[in-house]
């Protein structure tokens, strides 16, 4: 469930209670009674501990990714991505910050990569186009599914979502770890590589960025 953001004196109200998860405490207290002797079996290179981990582990990367590049098929492919470097890499992983946290560094610099890759491709379209090419800019609208959210509020999360892409990166990525994921700072602040009040900053700032974007769709609501 996604945490609401409050009120602005005359603005919307953000995320609140857009997303619904289902089992997490019981799924995560699976995830840490196990995961120590996972990971060592896959350093052992033991192929069903890598699908164990894989199963535990695949909805969180793949709701990190889609909240990012909003665009199904590629978080899918960027899931898969994850998890090849993981079971490449995972001999790297010394056990200083949480597997987890591992995992969401990994997910949030390849959902980026993606988004980075996508503008270019935009941009070498656009040229194509003011020199007389016949190809089209391709632009993916924000109309996919979420995992998390709750169909009555489909609306609501598209126009969230939208929002969400015109504020800046790094206050993206801690809204989203913070009211999607559901991730304390803390937390946040260990997977950004910053500190608690560097977080705290990125979320204030990007509900007013939210409350900015979102005036005109809650204002015509209410006219309506």
């Amino acid at each position: 469930m996604v945490r609401g953001i409050g009120k602005a004196q005359a603005g919307p109200v953000v995320g609140i209670h857009l997303f619904n998860y289902f089992s997490i405490a019981k799924k995560w207290n699976i995830v840490q009674q196990n995961e120590a002797g996972l990971i060592k079996k896959l350093q052992e290179g033991e192929h069903l501990a890598f699908k164990s981990i894989v199963d535990l582990y695949q909805d969180m990367v793949y709701n990190t990714i889609i909240s990012i590049v909003q665009n199904e098929q590629d978080a899918e492919d960027i899931t898969q991505e994850v998890f090849v470097q993981v079971y490449q890499s995972v001999s790297s992983f010394k056990g200083d910050a949480k597997f987890s946290t591992w995992l969401y560094r990994i997910s949030i610099t390849k959902a980026l990569d993606s988004e980075k890759r996508k503008k270019r491709k935009k941009r070498f379209a656009f040229i194509q186009k003011l020199f007389g090419e016949n190809g089209e800019t391709q632009y993916h609208p924000v109309e996919f599914n979420h995992p998390g959210v709750i169909l009555d509020n489909k609306e609501k999360a598209g126009e969230l979502f939208k929002a969400l892409q015109k504020i800046p990166g790094n206050q993206r990525i801690a809204f989203t770890l913070s009211k999607i994921e559901g991730l304390n700072n803390n937390e946040i602040a260990e997977i950004m590589n910053t500190s608690f009040y560097a977080v705290e900053s990125l979320l204030a700032r990007a509900k007013t960025n939210l409350k900015k974007e979102l005036k005109n769709y809650y204002e015509q609501k209410s006219v309506k």
